[in-house]
């Protein structure tokens, strides 16, 4: 069994912004405090391809595991590895992120794709912010009533991490707005 979800967000700032809020919200440390399921982000590359001029990235994310406590207790590992890919497309305004952890494979599954885009309706002030979720206990496929209840769990604490994303999303928009107006916040 797989539980997936789709949120869709619309910021009232510009594609630039957003997706350098994007790029530093890992940085800041009042940002840390809130997104304190992050314990640590490294770049492990990055490439400017000269002939299309699409940046690609790759940075290593270790979290807190994910699910309920006791699952942990069982598997005997607080934390989990992730690698996040991540395209920017500088001509089409668009940037492509996309998260999945490395540790944990044979227990969990997690794969979170993110979509910047500029809003249609209003392409020069908005951005429209996709992110689709699949998450998937594995050993317990056979026990499904109890492996869907874990999955939603998962789901539910992935879903209000990324409540907590939008917020600190937006407060380092609010913080670059402030700073290219020549205002510190």
């Amino acid at each position: 069994m797989v539980r997936a979800y789709s949120q869709e967000h619309t910021y009232a700032h510009p594609w630039e912004r957003v997706t350098s809020a994007s790029w530093r919200k890992f940085a800041d440390p009042e940002n840390k405090r809130i997104l304190s399921h992050i314990l640590e982000v490294d770049t492990l590359n990055h490439k400017l391809d000269s002939s299309s001029g699409k940046l690609y990235t790759t940075r290593a994310i270790t979290i807190h595991a994910p699910g309920p406590w006791f699952i942990r207790k069982i598997i005997r590992q607080d934390i989990c590895h992730c690698v996040e890919s991540t395209v920017v497309d500088a001509q089409s305004r668009s940037m492509q992120l996309s998260t999945r952890n490395i540790s944990l494979e044979k227990y969990i599954e997690v794969e979170e794709k993110i979509r910047y885009d500029p809003h249609p309706d209003n392409p020069n002030l908005w951005t429209v912010c996709k992110q689709e979720t699949s998450i998937r206990i594995k050993p317990l496929s056979a026990l499904a009533s109890m492996a869907e209840k874990i999955e939603q769990k998962c789901v539910d604490k992935f879903q209000a991490n990324s409540a907590k994303g939008r917020e600190v999303m937006e407060r380092m928009c609010k913080y670059l707005e402030a700073e290219s107006r020549g205002i510190s916040a």
